[in-house]
């Protein structure tokens, strides 16, 4: 059964369509080109599209079909964010403008879009300041994630940043700490977070990478008392955003 998970709200097919969107600065979520096509205009769309930084997807003919409801999409098709993507320096404004200590989760590949919906949704109920994903091997803002976020995600600024290692560098150079989410950390009620703070969430199945641990001030774990030793990672991102709240009320 195909998975739809990636469909968008808004997607164009065909080449001109799709060679007119690229060339009138709209923001693209990802080019997608099926198996087998290239030359001509395509291999145009797709020059343009990495000159941009646009993200390019090679799909099945079968699935470019069902992403365009059997429109005619000649190989090509490009989807639309559900929600514009902000900038890192969107979210540092945001925590200025409501004169906050900066409050950023950090989304190392997570790639299922109920867990980035449902983190966005409880983000914004905790009073995030904003939320950074990577480009590649990442849920991006489709239609699923807007589902699961319930209406959150028009408050909510996602930056979707080429690197994330890199990103760390620079939050830890404006003075942010970053806490790393792993269950081979220190106790999350140890940990003072009434500071300029980001979190990092890591993939459901592998966690964080190793080399977003090692940029990482400190690795921070919720205590397991079952017989599984990890949580959702929606569910853990929301327990440690609340222990951040609760943090800077009591101080």
């Amino acid at each position: 059964m195909q998975n739809n998970e990636e469909k968008s709200g808004s997607i164009i097919c065909g080449r001109n369509p799709v060679l007119e969107a690229v060339r009138s600065g709209r923001e693209i979520d990802r080019l997608l080109v099926a198996h087998g096509v290239s030359g001509g205009s395509v291999t145009a769309i797709i020059a343009k599209c990495r000159a941009k930084g646009i993200l390019i997807k090679e799909v099945s003919p079968q699935k470019l079909d069902y992403y365009c409801g059997g429109a005619n999409h000649q190989g090509v098709a490009v989807m639309f964010a559900a929600q514009e993507y902000a900038t890192v320096e969107d979210i540092f404004a945001s925590a200025e403008e409501r004169n906050q200590k900066p409050f950023i989760i950090i989304c190392d590949e997570i790639e299922d879009p109920h867990n980035l919906g449902a983190i966005v949704r409880t983000a914004e109920a905790c009073g995030v300041h904003g939320i950074i994903i990577p480009k590649r091997r990442s849920a991006s803002l489709n239609a699923t994630v807007a589902k699961a976020a319930s209406g959150a995600l028009e408050y909510m600024p996602v930056a979707r940043v080429t690197n994330i290692a890199s990103t760390i560098d620079e939050l830890k150079r404006r003075g942010v700490w970053v806490f790393g989410a792993d269950m081979d950390g220190e106790d999350y009620t140890e940990t003072d977070f009434d500071v300029p703070c980001a979190i990092v969430i890591g993939n459901e199945g592998s966690g964080i990478g190793a080399l977003t641990a090692k940029k990482c001030d400190k690795i921070i774990s919720l205590p397991m008392c079952g017989k599984i030793n990890s949580l959702n990672a929606s569910v853990a991102a929301g327990v440690l955003m609340y222990e951040v709240v609760r943090k800077r009320r009591s101080q």
